[in-house]
């Protein structure tokens, strides 16, 4: 929108006085001559208080307002206008109520300062009431007040103010009309801001009408529609602005389309406007979004005033583009400028960090920051904190949010999400938590996140809560909500909860199929998950890598030896997915758990990707249940050397001599994990009751109800005895009597949650059991039986896989 300027025009009269034309046969030019030009002491005087104002100096001009006997019309809205255009909008106000006889002009400077100062109602009140009061409205009060609905997008005001155009005659003034186009495009109603448009007959004389048109379009992401506006502005022979070009500019950028934009480039060189601070501006932020960074550099460096906007606008798209290390030489060479470094220069310049992974240097930018005093700046310390939990800096971005007076949702999502990518996702929850008590309602972002950290610690009924809540919050559910919560259910093993999410979702992708097909193979149900690729594919969904990964994983877990091989080789001849090693991984397992050693150790040797941890330890695995004594020391000697502090093939090694009565070699390779410093992380068993997350160790004493979980153990053994139970010896790895073994396989963590589960859930009730490592065949044996005797249904998931135990069966197939 053009500013209107409210003064008399004093060129004018100047030119009069200078051509010797009487003042009073131009009176009816201005309706505020008349008072002034009867009396030349006003006058002078109108003039003194008007350049007074305009240079600042209001008291000096109210000074003489003051003074003056005789006030014109002329005077008082000038001094109004003076003081509402400074925001002094109470001084104002006095004037207003004070002036004897008010016209249209004097309610439009109220009503204009109203609007400037973020006091729209007021101004919107304000028009009502010069109705209420007799005064008539004229096209620079409808602009004013429009303008008000427009800066606050208060539509419905708007909406009252174009009927009453309508009833005064004024919908066909194309200044109001300018207004009304402008405002609804500000309310995100372009196509009546369209209509109104078109139905201006004589709009091809007025470029501010086109200009508002082409940065309505703009501004409601309608970029192909703006360049057609434009092209179209142009073929009318409508001249262009400062105002124009940005905006055609900023939808070229939108859509990416350059071509278009090199094009404007070229009228506004034609025009004059490239000298011009804000289209150039415009043109170096529509390059830089185009990903034309040497021609928006080029463009900078041209620019004659140098423009912090222009150089806030490159590094943003050199950090969205992948060019890290661009956007901080950028940001190097705006200090070495002397230019000031804005509030919108560190949280861009913070981006590109993360991209390089450069913490040290993130840390000297945050020094600036404290230094240059943006510390209070909440768009700068959610960028820290973002910054830091990207890069697993987690005690830095608590720190950072720690000390916010207040933090917003982009707060407190950056810190919740940044634990749980790091894989702290216990304290991720912990961190909803404080939210929820702080009465702050999560975001979309949040809630993915939450329900991914419930996957991963298996708090089913935190994540049932949650879920809850969410409805109740009324906000829409997005694609990565319904995946992360179908995800959840899947990882806790409720797949008819995962199924009802997955056919309610109203769109699917890549992810949503493949957390479907990854958690039928992980329940046990491998082929379900192949039909469900058969599905995936007929529907259209391109499979991953990831995909693959379940896919194989599934073939391992049900024994689909030629299935798992026809997967593995349509990876790169139909889908052109290059296998890496955790495809591998899943292969040698699959070939191992069949006793295809030999097949298993000849893949590994034909990888065309250098063998992982993850391969090493299928191999590992596969020799421990075949007795593989040869091929399983090889694969723990790999293992020793890519991952010292990890205990796993110290065990699996030790486990195998141990079954192979080795038990010198057993306690060499427990004696080699203690002379390195190699911890084992001790096995243990959880459950959730009633919100509280119940742990047991081998052994357990610590626990409260202990001595019932014992009674109730010792039950369970006697039962199942009764049905066939007896402890299988070669799952107790110590060197001891058969009673000792016995003893020692009797109180394992999983059975001692089951106990618990017994005694704590009601008759019928499922129990949920889940384990860090994986159940030992004699566990997996009790577990079948118990759940017969018990007539319960116990779903355990260990390191492996869920185990779901019902009627002395498993859906694992005793295949794990």
């Amino acid at each position: 929108m053009i500013k209107l300027k409210l003064s008399p025009p004093f060129w004018f009269l100047k030119l009069c006085l200078q051509c010797n034309i009487p003042l009073h046969s131009m009176t009816h030019i201005h309706p505020f001559m008349t008072s002034s030009f009867s009396n030349p002491a006003n006058l002078y005087s109108n003039r003194m208080i008007d350049s007074l104002s305009k240079s600042g100096r209001i008291h000096e001009a109210r000074q003489l307002f003051d003074k003056m006997p005789d006030r014109d019309e002329f005077t008082w809205n000038t001094m109004i206008a003076a003081y509402a255009k400074l925001g002094k909008l109470d001084e104002a106000q006095i004037l207003f109520d004070e002036m004897p006889n008010k016209s249209s002009i004097t309610w439009s400077s109220m009503i204009s300062g109203y609007a400037h100062s973020g006091r729209g109602t007021e101004a919107i009140d304000l028009f009502w009431q010069m109705q209420f009061e007799g005064a008539k409205p004229s096209q620079y009060s409808f602009g004013s007040v429009l303008r008000a609905c427009s800066v606050f997008a208060l539509l419905k005001r708007g909406q009252q103010v174009h009927a009453h155009a309508v009833k005064t005659q004024f919908d066909c003034n194309v200044f109001v009309v300018t207004g009304l186009v402008d405002m609804y495009a500000k309310c995100a109603r372009i196509l009546e801001a369209e209509c109104l448009f078109n139905s201006m007959p004589d709009k091809n004389n007025n470029h501010v009408l086109w200009t508002a048109m082409v940065t309505g379009y703009s501004q409601n992401e309608e970029g192909v529609r703006a360049m057609k506006c434009f092209r179209d502005m142009r073929a009318e022979v409508v001249p262009s602005n400062q105002f124009t070009f940005p905006s055609v500019l900023s939808a070229c950028a939108a859509v990416a389309a350059h071509e278009f934009g090199m094009q404007v480039h070229g009228c506004i060189i034609q025009s004059g406007f490239v000298a011009n601070v804000f289209v150039g501006s415009a043109l170096v932020d529509m390059y830089a979004k185009c990903g034309l960074l040497d021609s928006a550099k080029k463009m900078l460096v041209s620019m004659e005033v140098e423009d912090v906007v222009s150089w806030n606008s490159l590094i943003v798209s050199s950090v969205r583009q992948g060019f890290g290390k661009e956007a901080v030489f950028l940001f190097k060479q705006m200090r070495e400028r002397g230019l000031r470094i804005d509030d919108f220069t560190y949280p861009s310049v913070l981006n590109s960090f993360v991209s390089i992974e450069d913490i040290k240097s993130a840390k000297a930018v945050h020094g600036m920051i404290l230094k240059a005093g943006f510390e209070d700046y909440k768009v700068t310390n959610n960028a820290l904190i973002d910054m830091y939990a990207k890069l697993g800096s987690l005690a830095c971005a608590f720190q950072v949010f720690n000390s916010m007076s207040n933090q917003d949702i982009i707060s407190w999502t950056s810190l919740i999400t940044g634990y749980g990518h790091h894989g702290d996702h216990e304290e991720a929850l912990k961190v909803f938590c404080q939210l929820r008590t702080a009465n702050i309602d999560p975001d979309q972002f949040i809630i993915s996140s939450v329900f991914s950290a419930c996957a991963e610690l298996t708090v089913l009924e935190f994540g049932r809560q949650v879920q809850a809540s969410f409805i109740r919050s009324g906000l829409p559910s997005s694609l990565s909500v319904d995946n992360s919560l179908l995800t959840m259910y899947a990882k806790c093993g409720c797949l008819e909860d995962a199924f009802q999410v997955f056919y309610l979702m109203p769109v699917r992708d890549v992810v949503s199929w493949t957390a479907l097909i990854v958690g039928h193979a992980q329940n046990g149900k491998g082929l379900d998950s192949l039909a469900l690729y058969d599905q995936m594919i007929m529907n259209g969904i391109r499979p991953d890598h990831v995909t693959f990964v379940g896919l194989l994983f599934a073939c391992s877990h049900a024994g689909q030896v030629e299935a798992g091989l026809h997967y593995f080789e349509s990876m790169d001849k139909v889908y052109g997915i290059k296998p890496g090693p955790e495809h591998y991984a899943c292969m040698i397992d699959l070939l191992g758990r069949c006793g295809k050693i030999n097949e298993a150790k000849e893949l590994l040797n034909q990888m065309t990707v250098k063998p992982d941890a993850a391969v090493w330890k299928a191999l590992l695995a596969a020799c421990r249940v075949h007795r593989n004594l040869e091929l399983g020391e090889i694969a723990a000697e790999n293992l020793f050397e890519l991952e010292p502090r990890n205990a796993m093939p110290y065990v699996l090694l030790s486990n195998i001599y141990s079954a192979s009565g080795r038990w010198a070699d057993a306690a060499r390779i427990r004696s080699l994990m203690k002379l390195r410093g190699v911890i084992k992380d001790p096995g243990c068993s959880w459950m959730e009751l009633n919100g509280k997350v119940h742990t047991f160790t081998v052994e357990e004493r610590d626990h409260p109800r202990m001595a019932d979980i014992y009674a109730k153990v010792d039950e369970m053994l006697f039962l199942i005895r009764k049905v066939g139970y007896v402890p299988d010896m070669k799952f107790s790895l110590h060197d001891m009597d058969e009673e000792g073994k016995e003893l020692d396989l009797a109180y394992h963590s999983e059975k001692l949650a089951v106990a618990f589960g017994l005694l704590s859930t009601p008759p019928g009730a499922p129990i949920r059991v889940f384990k860090n490592l994986r159940i030992c065949g004699d566990c997996h044996y009790a577990m079948k039986l118990i759940s017969k005797v018990f007539q319960r249904h116990i779903i355990l998931r260990d390191a492996n896989c869920f185990h779901h135990f019902s009627d002395s069966q498993c859906s694992c197939g005793d295949y794990w």
